[in-house]
């Protein structure tokens, strides 16, 4: 099977390209009956704090293509064909305040987990398993330059949007710059010393697990069950570890944006992550990612000197509070309509764009203030074929779980359900 992945070959490595005309994807191409489809893509790009909602939603008495767009999304006029907003979707287990922006992708139930779990599989995770088969990173999760482990003080309660099958957060990178770096710096040690570092890491997994297994037999329940979540994480490091062996000796391909400036922040910064996040699907290096676009410091660059959580509760301070919502709310949409321009004019081997294989998703769990009903979502892009250019309006209440179902099953994902979906969005396929 030609994997359409050209290399450039040294004494000690191999250089992975993106996929160039020039060597030869046409001649390939023109040999076949039809041209190879581009893979699919899946980006979730979430914010914290919500939107302001009088200038955010469109009327739901109003739906389908012929909807006026709000003041909130007027940035995204030029656009206005090619997204859909969904009105009436809610994470129904996410039910306490700002709480529950790490179950967005997962739609887990907190009151039913147990001592040891805190969340379930992210839907990005589902994808991950089987889209991230062939490319460097089997998913890549972004946040903010500002290290956003203090939760409550910069994106709103909930920290990581990734979350693997035993319910635990994925690590990613800090900012443009630690973006930059993983898809595309260069690995200058030997060859033979990175295999000796692999042997003995697969190793040290191995005398581990043994010694786990044979204390399983000794342990009651509960602690059987925490021991399960052990064998899980140890079966993540040995995919990675996999991951890597596969990839050892191919460099990383060259960077087809300069590395970013380390002191970017807020509308830059987030800018910026959106053309790393390009470069990465032009380069094949992953196809799923999640981006937890920071709001505090886009706030800053911008002039608010409210914080996220106060403006979130402009409906009761009014003021400078109503303000810099609206504001925020106007500059997120100019961002977002920056992504979509780049990847429709990003084009493809084949001559189509970038923007016909990729799924975007753009949104919230949380509406404003502490109400987590109609949860804020933008979905753009042609790869899950999804219906574009209407205000969707679904009954109320119905599961935002039900989207990431739709989406993952339209990308490609063998997937039957997902957190708490009842069935996929038959109503919103183009």
């Amino acid at each position: 099977m030609n994997t359409r992945r050209h290399f450039l070959r040294s004494s000690t490595a191999l250089i992975a390209l993106p996929f160039l005309e020039s060597l030869g994807f046409r001649r390939f191409a023109s040999a076949q009956p039809l041209p190879p489809t581009p893979p699919k893509r899946l980006l979730f790009l979430s914010f914290g704090w919500g939107v302001t909602e009088e200038i955010w939603y469109p009327d739901i008495r109003t739906p389908g293509a012929d909807y006026t767009l709000p003041e909130a999304l007027e940035p995204l006029a030029a656009h206005k064909n090619d997204f859909s907003i969904l009105q009436g979707l809610w994470n129904r287990n996410s039910d306490e305040g700002h709480d529950g922006s790490s179950r967005w992708l997962t739609g887990a139930d907190r009151h039913a987990m147990g001592l040891t779990a805190f969340n379930s599989i992210s839907a990005d995770q589902v994808a991950a398993a089987q889209l991230g088969m062939e490319t460097r990173f089997n998913s890549l999760q972004i946040s903010s330059n500002q290290t956003e482990r203090n939760i409550s003080g910069v994106d709103g309660h909930g920290g990581p949007m990734a979350w693997d099958a035993s319910g635990k957060p994925l690590g990613g990178e800090f900012g443009p710059v630690a973006l930059f770096k993983r898809l595309f710096a260069q690995d200058n040690t030997p060859l033979e010393k990175q295999q000796a570092m692999l042997a003995r890491g697969q190793s040290v997994l191995d005398t581990v697990l043994e010694n786990a297994r044979q204390l399983q037999g000794k342990l009651g329940k509960e602690d059987n069950d925490k021991l399960g979540e052990y064998f899980e994480s140890i079966r993540n490091i040995e995919t990675r570890l996999g991951k890597e062996k596969k990839w050892l000796g191919v460099q990383p391909p060259k960077a087809p944006v300069a590395e970013p400036d380390a002191s970017l922040e807020g509308f830059e910064e987030i800018k910026m992550t959106y053309s790393l996040m390009l470069a990465a699907m032009q380069t094949d290096s992953t196809r799923v990612m999640t981006y937890r676009q920071p709001v505090e410091p886009l706030l800053r660059s911008i002039g608010v000197k409210v914080t996220g959580h106060g403006i979130s509760h402009y409906i009761a301070a009014k003021g400078e509070h109503l303000d810099g919502s609206q504001r925020r709310d106007k500059a997120q949409s100019q961002l977002l309509a920056h992504l979509l321009t780049q990847l429709k004019s990003t084009k493809e081997p084949d001559g189509s764009s970038l923007f016909d294989h990729c799924t975007v998703v753009y949104g919230s769990n949380i509406r404003t203030g502490h109400l987590l009903d109609n949860c804020p979502t933008i979905v753009s892009g042609r790869g899950a074929g999804i219906q574009l250019g209407k205000n969707l309006v679904l009954p109320k209440n119905t599961p935002l779980c039900n989207l990431w179902l739709t989406l993952l099953q339209r990308s490609g994902v063998k997937v039957d359900k997902h957190g708490d979906s009842t069935a996929p969005l038959d109503t919103i396929l183009a």
